[in-house]
């Protein structure tokens, strides 16, 4: 059976300079509309929050803001969870993707966050969470 291609609406998994225009638009709900699933990985999200922190000089909270925005919209699709625990890493002052690789971890099984940097495990030490410094 042949179908017509305007039957359905595509499914998309967006790259990061997708979601940079769309993060940094009057209208980022309106940039994501057109399909029927936006997946986003959350690499993706990582790049994406680098980006808007170093490019754009957006603060912490602008940044949450802008995920929970993109997050709001009906037809996304993400590691909820993990972006959760960015958030709150973020909005206490750590790193984005501190938080979603000590989700991870935790998630694959490790007891315990281990970095080099200071400022990854002050925020999850902070939180409650287990986190060391090697």
């Amino acid at each position: 059976m042949i179908r017509h291609p305007f039957q359905f609406r595509a499914r998309a998994a967006p790259p990061t300079p997708s979601l940079q225009r769309g993060g940094c638009s009057p209208r980022p709900a309106q940039v994501l509309t057109d399909a029927a699933l936006i997946a986003v990985a959350v690499p993706c999200l990582c790049e994406f929050v680098w980006v808007l922190r170093r490019v754009y000089s957006f603060q912490a909270a602008d940044v949450a803001t802008a995920i929970r925005t993109l997050l709001a919209v009906v037809n996304v699709g993400v590691n909820r969870p993990a972006v959760e625990a960015g958030l709150s890493v973020l909005e206490a002052g750590g790193d984005f993707t501190d938080g979603v690789i000590a989700y991870e971890g935790g998630w694959l099984g490790g007891a315990s966050f281990v970095s080099f940097d200071r400022k990854a495990v002050a925020p999850l030490t902070a939180q409650g969470r287990s986190a060391r410094l090697l």
